[in-house]
């Protein structure tokens, strides 16, 4: 029998915040790469876009139909938010942003939904439990290997611990696209290090507990790397089916 759509697991994605243009027009727009809709509806998942809407009774509105979050990169973090200044490499930041996907973290894990977080989403994995961002790798390591120039990924090489997410899955070791000026520092609690590049640089990393929560660095959707998005789709069919039959609660 064919599965409809109903029986999919939700997968809330939120979205950048840019000026874009198409068809002539120029407007600032809600928008996500359509490599994200992709590989989650490949793995089996019905997409669910998320623009910043508010703080907490909007989030846990939201929350209450979605069994997984995939947190999308973007804008530098606030440093304020991990207890830093602005310095001349901070982006313009996304205020907005911010705070609706913190507000949708904090749920999603309470909730023990599926989370994956890539890129700007990782490095607010760590921060909201606490833990700080290097704000210019650049002067860490020494050079732009994260991030090249031009508007191109790059890519790095990742020592997996094969014992956790994603080397669970991948293996010991994996080349993943990257584009990043910002990274993980010092770890917030409950966060994990799974996986590192050649320089020491933090690129996966979980949060501890039963649920699939996982944080990439690089980006695994245009990998491509599918039996991420796999495990992470099939974490929140997990969820689904057990939401459905009362076993937990929808916020």
């Amino acid at each position: 029998m064919k599965e409809s759509t109903i029986d999919k697991p939700t997968v809330g994605i939120t979205t950048y915040q840019e000026d874009a243009s198409w068809r002539g027009w120029r407007r600032h727009a809600s928008l996500v790469p359509t490599d994200f809709v992709a590989a989650v509806t490949a793995a089996g998942g019905v997409p669910v876009l998320l623009p910043p809407s508010g703080a907490g009774p909007e989030a846990e509105a939201v929350m209450a139909g979605l069994d997984g979050l995939l947190l999308v990169g973007g804008a530098d973090i606030d440093p304020a938010l991990y207890g830093a200044e602005p310095g001349p490499w901070t982006g313009v930041p996304a205020p907005e942003r911010d705070v609706w996907e913190s507000a949708l973290l904090r749920l999603a894990v309470a909730g023990d939904r599926a989370v994956l977080g890539v890129c700007r989403g990782m490095q607010l994995m760590n921060v909201l439990y606490g833990g700080t961002l290097l704000p210019h790798l650049p002067e860490r390591v020494g050079n732009d290997d994260h991030q090249p120039s031009e508007a191109a990924f790059a890519s790095t090489r990742v020592t997996l611990r094969p014992d956790a997410l994603p080397g669970s899955l991948l293996g010991a070791a994996y080349d993943l696209p990257c584009f990043h000026h910002q990274a993980v520092d010092t770890l917030g609690a409950g966060v994990v290090a799974t996986g590192w590049s050649t320089d020491g640089v933090v690129e996966t990393l979980t949060l501890s507990g039963p649920r699939f929560a996982l944080g990439m660095q690089g980006h695994p959707e245009v990998g491509p790397c599918r039996p991420v998005f796999e495990a992470f789709v099939a974490a929140a069919a997990a969820h689904r089916f057990t939401r459905e039959r009362g076993g937990v609660t929808a916020v």
